[in-house]
């Protein structure tokens, strides 16, 4: 991130994020930080964006191969026959909801 959007965001940010931590989860961010030669609120808001990133994109996102897309789109066109088996199995209660 170079410095002039860096010190926009600084200017721009208007809500207030509270949290606690341990002592020794503080410690270590805090010494992330200096040694990312960030501040520590840059720091925990690029990890914490950064890990929000993952996680929504592991929600939207799936790497495929070109084969795999196909075989993908075949079993969606033609979906598989009625399977006796799964239907008896799927019909029992599961293990743990028996007494």
């Amino acid at each position: 991130m170079d410095t002039l959007q860096h010190s926009h965001e600084r200017a721009t940010r208007s809500s207030r994020l509270g949290l606690r931590a341990t002592p020794e989860q503080e410690i270590m961010l805090r010494r992330a930080a200096e040694a990312s030669h960030k501040s520590l609120t840059d720091f925990i808001l690029d990890s914490a964006c950064r890990s929000a990133q993952e996680a929504l994109l592991d929600q939207r996102l799936f790497m495929v191969t070109a084969h795999q897309a196909a075989t993908l789109l075949e079993m969606l066109e033609h979906p598989a026959e009625d399977n006796t088996g799964l239907q008896r199995l799927f019909a029992k209660p599961a293990p743990w909801h028996n007494p």
